[in-house]
């Protein structure tokens, strides 16, 4: 047999394959090289590769994602429209001048209306989160609908499934929506006790088992809680131990999370509600705007204006990233960001770099350790460009960061589900709350200060004296990151 004949006709019909399927879903420039360089040097096992990471959304649950958007939040909250009447007047009264453009900017690419006067709580600590929704839930009277990328079958994942078990039995409706993926190891079986309760538990978009389900990409990473329509939760906490600190790999969880009440729950209820239907086709939530428990009216008073902002593969307008790109173009003097992961595209690249050269304070602060190798070295590479521009690069010591927060100034914030990643820009689903706060803007300032006292800065000089091999990681982990 003639080796060569051979090796050279595999390569050939490799090759043909490698285009065919790079080619025919429209992917952007970067992604498109990296799939080719995958296919054509990993002949066979980059197909393998491409199979759990490249494919696309099938077409059905595209469209469905699409006629989902149409029913946005205008018309699914007619019940609210003095909050989304009279826009030009709420800029002016509740939001800076400086800030207005940004709401116009959410309200035109996401329909996300300025929700006003909400009373708004920071947990940066696993225990005290999950013991504060555990009262809620306790407390709950109507329904309880649960959103989140990770839920474990472990203690506290039983601990919040029995507690939801225990108020379907009292007759509320309790709904979950998890991601299978990223809650690997739990199994429908697990929500057993609370489907038997009469609640319900659904995987995002009927994805029933990541065996089977072997995409990595378009995966349902937000993090959602809204309990009676009167209290939401956001942020970057999941359901587990992990998220405890109880892990021995990732030690002390420093993650940061929201507790609201107040009209900025509508957009987490609304948010739900969508991803239920598109989700759970048998159980559907009909005629939203007659139903009161879903969005009580609300007469909370505190002092925190919002947006509700989610992203996904569902939109080509990458919502969340040109909220984050427009906040940094927005400084004057500080742009401070906590992200576990930091692949950006160029377009948020070169508004990091625009700023620094503008005389705004830029910091960045990364885990010291590592969740996904390839990422984490890909985030290095990134942290050393920016650091040779002028960025202050912090790596946290005292644990695992996997806080999503920006703070801008004194007066803007952001805390969500979306890291610094082209990943959560474009290839996840992902929500946040942008916050018009100079209290909250205080209180994230003051964590973040105190978050630094645990960290060591990396220079450009440190960032020199790395190994060639770390230094050669960090470059071919680059190679793939529009599509890590």
């Amino acid at each position: 047999m003639n080796w060569y004949l051979l090796l050279k006709f595999i390569i050939i019909i490799n090759a043909g394959f490698a285009i065919i399927t790079v080619f025919r879903s429209k992917r952007d420039i970067a992604a498109t090289w990296a799939w080719l360089l995958v296919l054509m040097f990993l002949p066979v096992f980059g197909f393998m590769i491409y199979a759990f990471v490249g494919r696309k959304l099938p077409e059905r649950q595209l469209f469905r994602l699409q006629t989902r958007s149409a029913i946005k939040l205008d018309k699914l909250l007619t019940r609210q429209t003095h909050y989304l009447n009279n826009a030009r007047k709420v800029e002016a009264d509740d939001v800076t001048y400086k800030d207005r453009s940004l709401v116009r900017i959410f309200r035109n690419a996401d329909m996300s209306f300025l929700s006003r006067k909400n009373k708004v709580q920071i947990y940066t600590d696993g225990f005290k989160l999950f013991n504060q929704i555990a009262d809620d839930i306790a407390s709950a009277k109507s329904s309880i609908n649960i959103e989140f990328y990770t839920f474990y079958n472990d203690h506290l994942g039983r601990e919040i499934r029995n507690l939801l078990t225990k108020k379907a039995k009292q007759g509320l409706q309790v709904r979950v929506i998890y991601d299978s993926l990223g809650s690997i190891g739990t199994h429908k079986s697990f929500f057993k006790p609370l489907l038997d309760a009469g609640g319900l538990a659904m995987p995002y978009l009927h994805t029933h088992s990541a065996i089977f389900d072997v995409r990595l990409n378009f995966r349902d990473h937000r993090k959602i809680v809204v309990i009676d329509g009167k209290i939401g939760y956001v942020g970057g906490f999941n359901i587990g131990d992990q998220y405890l600190g109880l892990n021995k790999k990732y030690g002390y969880w420093r993650d940061t999370h929201l507790r609201i009440m107040g009209s900025g729950v509508y957009s987490l209820q609304a948010q739900f509600i969508l991803d239920w239907n598109v989700t759970d086709s048998h159980h559907q939530i009909n005629n939203i705007t007659r139903k009161v428990d879903y969005f009580p009216l609300n007469d909370v008073e505190g002092g925190t204006n919002m947006q509700i902002v989610s992203s996904g593969p569902d939109s080509d307008k990458q919502q969340i990233k040109y909220g984050y790109i427009k906040m940094i173009q927005m400084a004057r003097n500080r742009c401070w960001i906590q992200t576990p992961y930091l692949i950006p595209d160029d377009s948020v690249m070169d508004a990091l770099r625009m700023a620094v050269m503008s005389g705004v304070d830029v910091r960045i602060m990364l885990p010291c350790k590592p969740d996904h190798p390839f990422v984490y070295r890909a985030t290095q590479y990134y942290a050393n460009w920016l650091a040779h521009e002028g960025v202050k690069i912090y790596y946290y010591q005292a644990g695992f960061l996997h806080a999503k927060t920006v703070v801008i100034d004194d007066g803007l914030s952001s805390v969500g589900s979306a890291n610094f990643d082209i990943r959560s820009f474009k290839l996840n689903f992902e929500i946040n709350a942008f916050l018009y706060d100079k209290k909250i803007n205080r209180q994230l300032t003051d964590i973040y200060v105190n978050d630094i006292r645990r960290c060591q800065r990396q220079t450009p000089k440190m960032f020199e004296k790395q190994s060639y091999w770390l230094v050669l990681k960090q470059r071919a982990s680059r190679l793939l990151s529009p599509i890590l």
